[in-house]
């Protein structure tokens, strides 16, 4: 399929790519999957199978991300099963669909409002800033580090936080197909948009030009950006062509048929 507009590479981890691109293809977007984070397994696996066998002695477990419930549940000891009544919270629908297809059950999680305005950790702590957290235990499953700032304002408000690293995110190695598509988008900004759910997708996309020896004058890419922090960090690296959208795959479909109206 030639677009008429150009493509929209979805740059997140590859099983959440096809399933904003098919959502995505629905709504009249000619989104392509072009992952720029790959997921992988954690520098210590026996940690995950310790924390599967603490699980009980939890009163809260935080997953940061879709990908966090997938590994960790990827990982899961034969037979393992949700403890009755540890709660669970997420920052977003898309960690909470992960956690619904693992079989946990809806009256344990939390998360933000579908109409929050960012999907992120200070929009899960406005959700969970009332509950009764002095002495409780708290896990928080991410990959390879991340942000302190929900830990800190847990740790503050009383609570016992651990932290549980199930996966790897790293530099992707791409088919044939994707570096094709890389090297189009790169060569011809005006028939792609770049689609950043994270800031380190943008790091992995210049890395990935740098040694296929390209030079692309990232002013004149454009992206949409689903965080004001990623969109700083296009700016910072020289992008201008970018817009912010709501972190779902309507908003970034009506973000995207703005500019191609517009164009």
């Amino acid at each position: 399929m030639v677009p008429s507009a150009p493509w929209l590479f979805v740059t997140r981890p590859a099983a959440q790519a096809d399933e904003w691109v098919r959502r995505l293809q629905a709504q009249g977007v000619p989104a392509r999957p072009l992952p720029l984070i790959a997921i992988t397994a954690p520098d210590d696996p026996q940690a995950v199978l310790r924390a599967w066998s603490e699980l009980s002695g939890c009163d809260w477990v935080i997953f940061v991300s879709p990908s966090a419930v997938e590994q960790f549940f990827a990982q899961a000891p034969v037979a393992a099963r949700w403890p009755e009544g540890v709660r669970v919270a997420t920052p977003g629908p898309g960690t909470d669909a992960a956690l619904a297809r693992a079989g946990v059950a809806e009256a344990l999680r939390r998360r933000p409002r579908d109409e929050a305005e960012q999907f992120d950790s200070e929009s899960l702590w406005d959700v969970l800033r009332d509950e009764t957290w002095a002495g409780r235990r708290v896990l928080i499953v991410r990959g390879d580090g991340g942000r302190p700032w929900l830990a800190q304002r847990l740790t503050e408000a009383g609570a016992i936080v651990d932290f549980l690293s199930a996966y790897r995110r790293g530099l992707p190695v791409l088919d044939a197909t994707e570096q094709a598509w890389l090297v189009q988008g790169l060569r011809a900004p005006g028939q792609a948009v770049w689609l950043f759910s994270s800031s380190q997708a943008i790091e992995h996309l210049v890395s990935l030009a740098q040694a296929l020896g390209l030079q692309p004058d990232w002013s004149q890419q454009e992206a949409i950006v689903t965080h004001p922090r990623i969109g700083q960090r296009a700016w910072a690296l020289g992008w201008r062509r970018v817009e912010l959208s709501h972190p779902a795959p309507d908003a970034v479909a009506a973000a995207w048929k703005r500019r191609h109206d517009a164009s």
